[in-house]
């Protein structure tokens, strides 16, 4: 289920807000500029899930100047997971949004605005789209399972810019609610 947990930034200790409301996140989230959406989720063969998901691809694509779309998975027994999770849970920013939607599985956002920290688990049927230049970082947990159409008006993908601030080490890190 998705869950929302929001910091003070010098507080990691204790969350002043929880919620795993739709309506709440997607509120809370919108007033930093992060879209959060719902989408309905879909049995579908790996090899369609840029098809079964077309129409909301089209749009997003419309309303963000969105050039590229792939579909990116993790697994728990991935011979590299440890890397691959070790790559995102620095604090960075990029140069254009970060859009993801889940289509399985779960993947912690963990977003740093306006003196504030949040922890936003995406869980499937949740879209995340992280505003360009907005500091934050990712936590796949230890075990990752995850499916996850990402979009990118970058054909290239994903470049991250690393603050170099320690932030991200003091805030809790992802503890997978999937077995």
């Amino acid at each position: 289920m998705s869950h929302l947990a929001v910091y003070a930034e010098g507080a990691p200790e204790r969350a002043f807000l929880e919620t795993a409301d739709a309506e709440t996140i997607a509120q809370t989230l919108g007033e930093i500029g992060v879209l959060f959406e719902r989408w309905p989720t879909r049995d579908v063969p790996e090899g369609d899930i840029l098809a079964a998901y077309a129409e909301e691809i089209e749009r997003l694509k419309a309303r963000g100047g969105y050039q590229a779309v792939d579909v990116a998975s993790m697994v728990p027994d991935h011979p590299e997971r440890a890397a691959f999770r070790q790559k995102f849970l620095s604090e960075h920013r990029h140069m254009e949004d970060e859009v993801r939607f889940f289509v399985d599985g779960e993947g912690l956002f963990t977003l740093h605005e306006d003196g504030r920290v949040f922890n936003m688990l995406c869980t499937k049927g949740d879209l995340i789209a992280v505003p360009a230049r907005m500091r934050h970082w990712f936590d796949m947990g230890p075990a990752p399972r995850f499916t996850a159409i990402r979009l990118f008006i970058n054909p290239e993908g994903w470049v991250a810019h690393f603050t170099g601030d320690d932030i991200a080490d003091r805030f809790p890190r992802h503890e997978p609610a999937l077995a």
